[in-house]
């Protein structure tokens, strides 16, 4: 058809002004001869631009007009022109979804289904869907006719007429109708199976809730039971499986028609592995034997939808009790958030920006908390006890559970990103739960939800703000009624009781919730500013600790460090206007005693915690200087040891800080850091603050009873951990004390005040104070605890030159000046090194002896009653395994081999595998071994508190220590069979290298 250039140029651009996006081949369609009833009418044209995509609605209109007889054509187009709620519904339809344009195109037909539902105010029930199904016999007649209703609730969904939640409803009372007419279909093609049994059909999940999506598997478990005691109950039961199956496939099965939806029976005991048909009361023995914490959350939605209706009403009222107790098993929180965080762990890193269901501030996260609470609360509160997600958050603000704004503004956000889902889903009936990224597609999901001025923009930013709100649910759902139950509240305010209080607290993992709403009233009660600072924070803090394997702890030092602080200004502003500072006092409040106890006695350090720079480890320079700052400050030799004391607990305390919120990760890298990261973070920081404070210590008593110099130059050489840059938090520090008559000096007077130094330098690091004392070990000293503490650099050269033994040099691998003369500390290294790296190797017989020492020390140092496989220390495979085998390597070659000469057992591991000296396999796997036991130790150190060499026997600390080596909670078994297999695998390759099996 031939159109004049200037009626074309009015077209376009009326085209454009109606959002059509895509103007010239709208104009091409509105040109075709049975279209011009639409191009010459004013009132078509304005609902097409009225939908969610004009272009795709006005390509839809054209080919259902296509597919009209010719006759049929105009009445079709007259309707459309006369009625209004049919031309927006029809319209609104073929603006919204490509796949019902299909349909009608392969149905023309099909739109006259809409007239019937013309009346407003008409929402059709199961008995009405029923009916629209009724005349489809066989798979393929149910298919069209499930689409034919569809295209009702659709029409009312995109025209308003229904909100989120009816639509829900409504699709949910279409898909119990379709499993009744799929299991007649199914009864009438095996008649025999059907008069054989009794077969129920409950629904779970979204259908069982009344709250399905347009294309979502429909959740059901079968029920069957024999119809009379004449016949078998596994006759009846395979017979109810047939029948079971054969529904399954009519609904799931895809044709030209596409399929229905898949039914998904995976929720049933034991999943898939387990029968498709139970009866009753082999469902009910396995849920009180064998189900998990996370099936009787999925039974809360469970509703009888097809089948028998007494056999249904049984069942239900069979399990309704255990899902109303599965709140006091053990372990329920953690096993419902362990589940959730197992969903968000499994979505693909491409997808969870855009994941609308699954990914975090998504609509699982709001079912999730709703289902929580009512698991906790609907155990004494039957008005709970609904399987509709928004009906259950109503009741839960009805009963003071959920207050009422934070639920008003939790719903909006639910049915926000439920429209969207819907509207998502609705364009090709594909089930998918992702953001398009397109931007036409992203144009038509903003149009469909009533975005018009911007819609892409608009729609981002209304997605963000809803996805903001679910990411505060737990602050909004399961904390702040915990305040509201302590405090003093607006006459006619609803708040939780103080029984639900406790209930609340003991599901959430307090043990002692007495005492937690205890520290709750005293934290947030009153007017003062502290106390509205405190109600803020508090349900942040709150779930925090609730994530930690000891939340009692983490709530009573929270409370301790605000009683201590609580009037410092800065404090609580950090923690309110600092994110990460709240975040990580938390997580260092709740993980063990190690990092508060060092906090409690200098609460200010918390400042550390919101500084960016302030969990960095400070180098050795740095630290030396402020101690010697702190000891030159000081009046006398105790107080400037006590000053430096203070800075060593400080430091600590960051190091243990850092360690903590690295091991268990933080907003920004929710993994964590690397463990040889933190273990090496560890080992130097902690060794360069103890050096740091032993030259304080020293420079103190040389201060004191000499002043500027004394008599004779002095230096400590580090040892073992302490000289390999090891040390844990419960280490001592192992020394050598050297020292050399200055020229011209007296040498009993040099002996007599380094023999002095030695003992005052002990004495004060070890005064009982409320900082942890500073051990100094000198007994790998020449003959030991039986030998001089100090000798000269002459001394020592005689002696090793005459008496050494092989152990003593393996044990001069570690030496390292750290303390005192520079000079003299290098002179001693240059003493040794001939000793430690001997030009010739070593003889067969020093390795036959090192290796008898060693089996020797296994056998006699391994407390008795410990378990060989589980010792860090000397166990198999442990610290010790792979110390001896590394130092063994490094005597054998450490002439030839300068990558060797190192105090640090990684690092000459590294070398003797680059030197070709051992496999790539077999240096992985003996470092991963000692960095995994170094790590037990530390851990067991900043959870117990004191030193160990074992996992703890208490099960809060060994949930403790297993949350510091990154596994979650409920995985302890897990925790120690990974150790046992590491440091198995490093005793076999130590059986071979340092044994020579």
């Amino acid at each position: 058809m031939t159109s004049v250039p200037g009626r074309r140029s009015s077209t376009f651009t009326r085209l454009l002004r109606h959002g059509f996006t895509h103007p010239a081949a709208a104009e091409r369609l509105l040109d075709l001869p049975e279209m011009a009833p639409v191009r010459t009418d004013s009132v078509l044209l304005d609902a097409l631009g009225a939908t969610a995509d004009p272009d795709l609605a006005l390509r839809g209109l054209v080919r259902l007009v296509e597919a009209q007889q010719p006759d049929e054509r105009q009445v079709l187009l007259d309707t459309l022109l006369s009625a209004k709620p049919l031309r927006d519904r029809l319209l609104g339809v073929l603006g919204a979804s490509e796949a019902l344009g299909d349909h009608l195109a392969r149905h023309p037909h099909d739109w006259q289904a809409l007239v019937m539902y013309e009346a407003s105010d008409l929402h059709p029930g199961v008995d009405d869907f029923e009916r629209g199904l009724a005349e489809a016999t066989d798979p393929v007649a149910l298919r069209v006719a499930y689409r034919r209703c569809l295209l009702s609730i659709a029409a009312r969904d995109v025209c308003g007429t229904t909100d989120v939640a009816q639509t829900a409803a409504e699709l949910a009372d279409l898909a119990t109708a379709t499993l009744r007419a799929a299991l007649a279909i199914a009864r009438t093609d095996a008649p025999e199976d059907s008069a054989a049994c009794r077969l129920a059909v409950i629904a779970m999940g979204k259908c069982g809730g009344h709250e399905l999506n347009y294309v979502s598997d429909v959740d059901v478990i079968f029920v069957g039971e024999q119809v009379s005691e004449s016949v078998d109950e596994s006759t009846a039961v395979k017979a109810a499986t047939r029948l079971a199956s054969h529904l399954m496939r009519i609904c799931s099965e895809t044709t030209v028609e596409g399929a229905i939806w898949p039914v998904d029976a995976n929720l049933r005991p034991e999943g898939r592995n387990g029968p498709l048909v139970r009866t009753l009361s082999s469902h009910l023995a396995y849920y009180q034997r064998w189900a998990k914490t996370w099936e009787f959350q999925a039974l809360l939605k469970a509703r009888p939808v097809a089948g028998d209706p007494e056999l249904g009403a049984e069942y239900v009222e069979a399990v309704s009790p255990l899902v109303w107790q599965a709140a006091e098993r053990e372990n329920f929180v953690p096993d419902v958030q362990k589940m959730r965080r197992r969903v968000v762990d499994n979505i693909p890193a491409a997808h969870i920006d855009r994941e609308l269901k699954l990914g975090p501030g998504g609509l699982r996260d709001v079912e999730f908390a709703v289902q929580l609470l009512q698991l906790v609360h609907g155990r004494t509160d039957p008005t709970l006890r609904s399987g509709s997600t928004l009906e259950a958050l109503r009741a839960l603000a009805a009963g003071g559970y959920v207050g009422r704004a934070d639920a008003a503004q939790l719903g909006e956000a639910y049915r926000f990103l439920r429209s969207m889902e819907h509207r998502i889903q609705l364009y090709r009936l594909r089930r998918t739960h992702l953001v398009p990224e397109g931007e036409e597609d992203l144009r038509r999901l903003g149009r469909s939800l009533g975005l018009r001025a911007d819609p892409v923009a608009e729609l981002d930013k209304e997605w963000r703000r809803h996805g903001s709100v679910v990411r505060r649910l737990h602050e909004k759902l399961f904390y702040r009624p915990l305040l509201d139950a302590v405090a003093q509240l607006a006459p006619g305010e609803t708040r939780l009781s103080t029984q639900a209080a406790r209930q609340r607290l003991e599901a959430l993992g307090y043990a002692d919730p007495a005492a937690a709403l205890r520290h709750l009233e005293a934290l947030s009660s009153g007017v003062s500013r502290k106390a509205a600072i405190q109600r803020t924070l508090l349900p942040v803090l709150l779930g925090w600790f609730a994530d930690s394997a000891d939340p009692d702890a983490g709530l009573l030092g929270f409370r301790q460090v605000s009683d201590a602080l609580g009037k410092t200004p800065w404090y609580l502003r950090l923690l309110r206007d600092e994110g990460a500072a709240a975040e990580n006092l938390a997580r260092v409040l709740s993980a063990g005693r190690l990092a508060p106890d060092l906090l409690l006695r200098a609460p200010e350090a918390v400042a550390l915690l919101g500084d960016p720079e302030g969990l960095k480890p400070r180098g050795r320079d740095h630290l030396e200087q402020e101690v010697l700052a702190a000891v030159g400050r000081a009046d006398g030799a105790e107080a400037a040891v006590a000053s430096a004391r203070a800075v060593r607990r400080r430091e600590l305390f960051r190091t243990a800080a850092a360690d903590l919120i690295g091991s268990y990760g933080t907003e920004e890298n929710p993994a964590g850091h690397d463990p040889r990261t933190l273990v090496d973070r560890v080992g130097n920081a902690v060794t360069d603050l103890n050096a740091a404070t032993i030259a304080g210590a020293l420079r103190a008593v040389v201060r004191e009873r000499w002043g500027d110099e004394l008599p004779t130059r002095f230096a400590v050489i580090g040892m073992g951990r302490f000289g390999g840059h090891e040390l844990s938090y419960g280490s001592d520090a192992d020394v050598l004390f050297v020292h050399e008559p200055r020229d011209g000096g007296d040498e009993h007077e040099a002996a007599q005040a380094a023999a002095t130094v030695v003992a005052e330098m002990r004495r004060l690091l070890q005064l009982p104070s409320s900082d942890p004392p500073l051990l100094i070990d000198a007994d790998l000293r020449p003959e030991g605890r039986n030998g001089p503490l100090v000798r000269t650099l002459a001394s020592y050269a005689a002696y090793y030159r005459r008496w050494s033994l092989v152990w003593e040099s393996q044990a001069l691998l570690r030496a390292e000046p750290m303390a005192g003369d520079a000079e003299l500390g290098a002179r001693f290294i240059e003493l040794v090194d001939p000793l430690r790296y001997p030009a010739d190797g070593l003889g067969e017989e020093e390795v036959r002896e090192i290796r008898r020492l060693k089996a020797r020390m296994e056998t006699e140092r391994l407390p008795r009653g410990a378990d060989p496989t589980l010792h860090a220390k000397l166990g198999r495979g442990g610290l010790s395994d792979v110390e001896w085998t590394v130092q063994l390597l490094q005597m054998r070659h450490g002439c030839s081999e300068p990558g060797l000469r190192t105090t640090r057992t990684r690092t000459a591991l590294a070398a003797a595998r680059d030197a070709g000296l051992l496999s790539p396999d077999d240096a992985e796997i003996l470092d991963d071994a000692w960095v995994l036991a170094t790590r037990v130790r530390n851990g067991v150190m900043l959870v117990r508190g004191r030193a160990g060499d074992t996992f703890p026997s208490e099960a809060k600390e060994l949930a403790a220590v297993g949350r510091y080596l990154g596994h979650g909670q409920g995985h302890v078994g897990e925790m120690v069979d990974e150790y046992r297999r590491a440091t198995r695998r490093a005793r076999a390759v130590v059986e071979r290298l340092f044994y020579g099996a």
